[in-house]
């Protein structure tokens, strides 16, 4: 009887190669968009956490600047609430921090023989390393003897190195910043790029020491980088630096703090949900078109029973 029943279902989809093959697409089509619409959602997903996975673990950015009321906070550039006596004490005074570096950036035109490349100069701690966990692929990071003599050392990210050296060796070159010469101590690994599109790459690292004294000629601090000592303590380590530094910048109870303290981790959060609901946004959109698929295949049944009415009661009937 099977036998039969397939065999009458094999001369149908003969007889109707057209319908046959668009009912197929339909089912095809539906599948392979659940399929693609999935996979392109774990994707962005795993995206996302490989760029917050090279931001660092449980960092607290800690910038000069106060929140006014519509949410816009002022620019580090003409504030100087942070010195380097603030980071200090934080590592100092505050259980819940590993690590502290203090940060000064600025962007400056870098040379190196007849090349020159515009980049992102950071001066950093030995402490950033730890906190940003960033790979040393040749060379070594800055030191406290850097920090201490306001070295002329650099560390070049691998955009930089691409650009200025080529082919070339950067480990042990001359770069220049400002006229003043560099001796280049270590090639960074790669990060890529942010969620925005930054190139973590394009980078130059030297003490922050050197940065204030030898190119910019200030005394005060553009962040402060925390590592708290886990993702637990993350919050009370947030708690505990609002608190020191309040105290120590002398803030009455009835002022706004003259600092701001970005948690990354409550970005990386919203960043992660961002492609959760991107994903589960992507597969309801698929299921759509594979649900239309199916309802094409009931519509082309029906209508093949339909036209077979007669047929049937004809069978039947014998």
């Amino acid at each position: 009887m099977w036998w039969m029943t397939l065999r009458i279902a094999l001369r149908a989809l003969r007889r109707n190669k057209l319908r046959s093959f668009l009912t197929m697409l339909g089912i095809i089509i539906g599948v392979g968009a659940v399929i693609a619409m999935v996979a392109i959602g774990e994707g962005a997903k795993a995206l996302v956490r490989s760029q917050i996975a090279s931001l660092g673990t449980n960092v607290l950015v800690i910038v000069p600047g106060t929140m006014t009321q519509g949410g816009v906070r002022t620019g580090f550039g003409g504030v100087r609430t942070l010195v380097d006596s603030d980071a200090k004490a934080i590592m100092e005074e505050v259980p819940a921090v590993a690590v502290a570096s203090p940060a000064v950036r600025q962007v400056n035109q870098v040379v190196a023989g007849n090349l020159n490349w515009a980049t992102l100069v950071q001066g950093v701690a030995p402490e950033f390393q730890q906190i940003r966990d960033w790979q040393v692929v040749d060379g070594r990071f800055i030191s406290q003897a850097d920090v201490d003599n306001a070295g002329k050392v650099a560390l070049i990210g691998q955009t930089v190195a691409n650009v200025l050296f080529g082919n070339e060796d950067p480990l042990d070159g001359i770069i220049r910043i400002r006229k003043i010469p560099f001796r280049v101590i270590g090639i960074l690994g790669a990060k890529g790029q942010t969620a925005h599109g930054t190139d973590q790459d394009d980078v130059v690292m030297v003490p922050y020491t050197t940065m204030q004294k030898r190119i910019m000629g200030i005394t005060h601090l553009h962040s402060i980088v925390v590592s708290a000592v886990s993702a637990e303590k993350t919050q009370e380590a947030q708690q505990q630096i609002s608190a020191l530094l309040r105290q120590r910048h002398r803030i009455q109870p009835d002022q706004d703090d003259d600092f701001f303290i970005r948690n990354l981790s409550d970005i990386a959060e919203a960043a992660q949900n961002s492609a959760r609901v991107m994903a589960i946004l992507l597969g309801s959109i698929a299921s759509v078109s594979l649900l239309v698929g199916g309802i094409g295949i009931m519509n082309i049944m029906l209508v093949s029973v339909t036209e077979r009415t007669r047929e049937i009661g004809i069978r039947m009937a014998v």
